[in-house]
């Protein structure tokens, strides 16, 4: 396959096992990475691993160690991780099954295509993908993947399976104990209908290509700017309109198309385009006609 197997095992349910290769659903995007410099000299500075009293040390004579209470250390290998018996290593039993929407977001991890193997029949893997998509249900299992285990959602996924890892519930706050100091606060009826209003006018079709990284947009055009000795352009566009008075001047304006003064968010709304121009236009020349005729 093009993709190399991130993990590479069986899917259980019941005696039904399925051979199958995961790998990454994601990928690194093109960031800008920094390097630490020394000012003085212009170089990079270097970290190396060391023990106190000996010096820097080889990566072969590195092992794991877990510390106990008395400062000590456990060392633990390669070998001895391999020595941990669980059936999760190679396999990912498909214990439980529930409506994704029964999930919390919070406990969602990192995604992966999961693949039938490429030498297996593939027919196990495409009765499962049919069977999660007619009942709108995740599988639920565990896996180790290298050396950290993780409890997983499969779900179907367009013509194929997609695995999501879900962290434990110690890994995650409680909801309730972050929002304990919000205030308890009953909202005007107003100020919510002119919020639904506005979530409804902004309302679309997902698409993830529509967004992009400006801070990093902006950070490739700093760096260029001092490459090259040059003033740098403004890559974020301003804030314009002026400073909103209250909550309910902001939302009428944001509804009615984000009108830069008093005047436009008291006027009723108009079309987009030349004729709301126009429409803008025309006080001020019924008022400087009314100025003529009292001069005649």
């Amino acid at each position: 396959m093009a993709a190399r197997a991130y993990w590479s095992g069986q899917i259980r349910l019941s005696l039904v096992a399925i051979p199958v290769q995961v790998v990454p659903a994601t990928k690194p995007a093109a960031k800008l990475a920094f390097h630490q410099i020394h000012k003085p000299s212009g170089s990079r500075i270097r970290y190396e691993k060391v023990v106190p009293g000996l010096g820097p040390v080889r990566n072969e004579d590195i092992v794991k160690g877990y510390e106990l209470d008395n400062g000590k250390y456990v060392l633990l290998t390669d070998e001895d991780f391999e020595q941990v018996k669980l059936e999760a290593k190679k396999s990912i039993d498909l214990v439980q099954f529930v409506d994704l929407h029964e999930i919390d977001p919070l406990y969602f991890d990192r995604p992966f295509f999961v693949l039938p193997e490429e030498d297996s029949d593939a027919e196990a893997y495409v009765v499962l993908r049919e069977a999660l998509a007619r009942r709108k249900k995740v599988g639920l299992g565990q896996i180790v993947i290298r050396g950290k285990g993780s409890v997983v959602a499969i779900k179907a996924c367009g013509h194929g399976l997609m695995m999501e890892t879900l962290r434990y519930a110690d890994e995650v706050k409680k909801a309730s104990a972050a929002f304990k100091d919000v205030p308890d606060l009953k909202p005007e009826t107003d100020l919510v209908e002119l919020a639904e209003e506005l979530i409804d006018k902004k309302s679309k079709k997902f698409d993830a290509a529509a967004f992009k990284d400006s801070y990093e947009d902006a950070l490739r055009e700093l760096i260029e700017a001092k490459e090259e000795h040059r003033q740098v352009r403004q890559i974020e566009e301003q804030p314009q309109g002026a400073k909103v008075i209250n909550l309910m001047d902001a939302l009428r304006r944001s509804v009615k198309g984000g009108a830069s003064n008093d005047n436009a968010a008291a006027a009723p709304p108009k079309r987009n385009g030349p004729a709301k121009r126009t429409a803008a236009k025309r006080p001020a020349k019924r008022s400087a006609a009314k100025k003529r005729r009292k001069a005649a």
